[in-house]
């Protein structure tokens, strides 16, 4: 999987990771790399990259309704509410990922979150998408960074604000899958596409 885009069955060149499975060609066609705003939809999307650390996408895209009931539509209001009670809950939910650490941290996360302003989580991640003019299409997926000077300054801004499970890789890979930055492959039928 180190070349360029590949032909899936209807003939149309993507991504070689969105050919394996029929839930990562949807998600490769549909959202990957699709702009992303509004602070809920970003919370969702940053909680469910830090649950991904160390398993497969697959893994968590195929529990991510599950993540949605368990956490309240990733309502930053309504997470920020959650108790001990709430957490024992969750680390009995087999309908997602039951690490004790990645659930603190979404609720710690809810918590801080809950006294910005409506809007600034949206702001402050979309200030570091990077000028896409500098940025040519990766040829391969070789070419393609796990860690970006921009990714590693957003991941330190999110921890001196007291967000918590976000490093620079993922802090990268929410900047892909929220389309701060356009990781499709050169070739590809979803590159440079925005809705």
């Amino acid at each position: 999987m180190s070349g360029g885009a590949e032909a899936a069955a209807d003939g149309r060149l993507r991504c070689p990771w969105g050919l394996s499975t029929e839930d990562y060609l949807t998600y490769h066609d549909t959202e990957w790399g699709r702009p992303v705003h509004g602070d809920d939809a970003l919370f969702e999307r940053l909680c469910l990259e830090a649950f991904q650390s160390g398993l497969s996408w697959l893994t968590i895209l195929r529990r991510r309704e599950g993540f949605r009931t368990a956490f309240a539509g990733f309502s930053i209001p309504a997470v920020a509410r959650f108790t001990d009670a709430d957490r024992e809950r969750l680390l009995a939910d087999a309908g997602i990922i039951r690490n004790r650490a990645k659930i603190d941290a979404t609720m710690a996360n809810a918590k801080v979150l809950a006294d910005w302003q409506g809007g600034e989580l949206d702001e402050l991640i979309w200030s570091y998408a990077p000028d896409a003019a500098t940025r040519p299409a990766p040829r391969t997926l070789g070419d393609v960074p796990a860690v970006t000077a921009e990714s590693t300054a957003l991941s330190k801004d999110l921890k001196k604000r007291g967000l918590r499970f976000i490093g620079p890789t993922t802090a990268y890979a929410l900047m892909q899958a929220c389309g701060l930055v356009d990781d499709h492959l050169a070739g590809c039928v979803a590159r440079g596409t925005e809705a």
